[in-house]
């Protein structure tokens, strides 16, 4: 197993306090101003730097510079730098599963309660939640397809992607089941005609008006991709309304959105997989899991990170050191230090400009 080499921070929502690199600096600076600015009432600045010969302004931007940079370091430590290179390879079994989900408008009638589409957002996280060894994709479309989800175990993240489901994430409304299997067929990761290792599961009223449909489940008979449909709605339909509003057509008259079940079935058919009409006691989802454990699962390979490596001691030892030094500088002239010329140059620079 090849080794690659990973830069991380385990807790990153430190590291808005690398402001204060910035922000310490102009305040004091804005201070300073403040400061030149009330000398200024009590007579001239020349004159009142004689008076103040222990006066050091370049130890106080030295200190202020030391300051910020600790901070900086300290907000690098406070975020957990992590290197990591040692890979971990691991087997399961388990199957690739890609929740291909219907998000036109007419997932929105209410035939199933509370609607399409709110009943469908909460049957996939209940799957989610039941989830061990398979590994879930989530692809949203309409007339187009998104995918939301690569192919990942990450079921906490499945879930966070399911509750976004909703017809806004697709401009262009339609229900192409064609182009959206398509899109379903190339979010997989595995490469094996065994029927039961990659499943899609469309979820979708069946209101099909792409042509190319079949030439998209025959696509994925071809490459050995199970479709399991579930068709939600009722083929008596219901009048199509959006916020309380009924939906009509050009000539004026309601659009009734149907359940169009023969297109579902043929992909089943086809692919190896079943059908199952949603009803409101039950969505499917759990239909369909229980005919896929029937089948014999696939072992399916899982590269991680098995270690990282903490770095953040580097950051705040130099944090640390960073202090000390700030700390060991004193912001005016030591009498006892008279001969050291550390700062003269740059205090002798600066008088000159007050």
């Amino acid at each position: 197993m090849a080794e690659v080499n990973i830069f991380e921070f385990a807790q990153p929502q430190w590291l808005w306090l690398l402001t204060a690199v910035v922000l310490l600096p102009l305040i004091y600076w804005a201070l300073r101003l403040y400061a030149r600015h009330k000398l200024r009432r009590f007579g001239n600045i020349r004159t009142l730097a004689a008076l103040m010969p222990d006066r050091s302004p370049v130890r106080g931007w030295v200190k202020i510079i030391l300051l910020s940079l600790a901070l900086g370091f300290i907000a690098l430590a406070l975020a957990r730098p992590q290197t990591g290179s040692k890979l971990r390879s691991t087997e399961t079994e388990g199957r690739e599963i890609v929740l291909l989900v219907d998000v036109s408008n007419s997932m929105l009638a209410d035939d199933v309660s509370p609607s399409r589409m709110e009943r469908t957002r909460y049957a996939i996280t209940r799957l989610l939640e039941s989830m061990k060894g398979d590994r879930v994709g989530v692809v949203a479309f309409a007339d187009e397809a998104e995918v939301l989800l690569p192919i990942t175990g990450d079921y906490k993240m499945a879930r966070s992607m399911v509750k976004r489901l909703s017809p806004e994430l697709i401009a262009r409304q339609g229900t192409n089941i064609g182009n959206a299997l398509d899109v379903a067929l190339l979010s997989f990761t595995t490469n094996t005609h065994n029927k039961s290792s990659r499943v899609v599961i469309l979820i979708t009223d069946g209101e099909a008006h792409d042509p190319n449909t079949a030439a998209a489940i025959e696509r994925a008979k071809a490459q050995g991709v199970m479709v399991c449909a579930i068709g939600i709605g009722t083929p008596e339909g219901v009048p199509l309304s959006i916020n309380g509003s009924i939906i009509e057509d050009e000539d004026g008259k309601m659009v009734v959105t149907k359940l169009g079940e023969a297109l579902l079935q043929q992909a089943a058919e086809a692919t190896g997989g079943m059908y199952i009409r949603s009803r409101n006691e039950a969505f499917g989802l759990e239909e369909v899991v229980d005919y896929l454990d029937e089948l014999e699962a696939t072992r399916l390979s899982h590269v991680t990170f098995e270690e990282y490596d903490e770095e953040y001691q580097w950051f705040l030892g130099a944090a640390l050191l960073l202090l000390v030094v700030e700390g060991l500088i004193l912001r005016r002239r030591n009498p006892l230090l008279k001969g050291v010329t550390l700062f003269d140059r740059g205090e002798t620079i600066n008088r000159k400009k007050l």
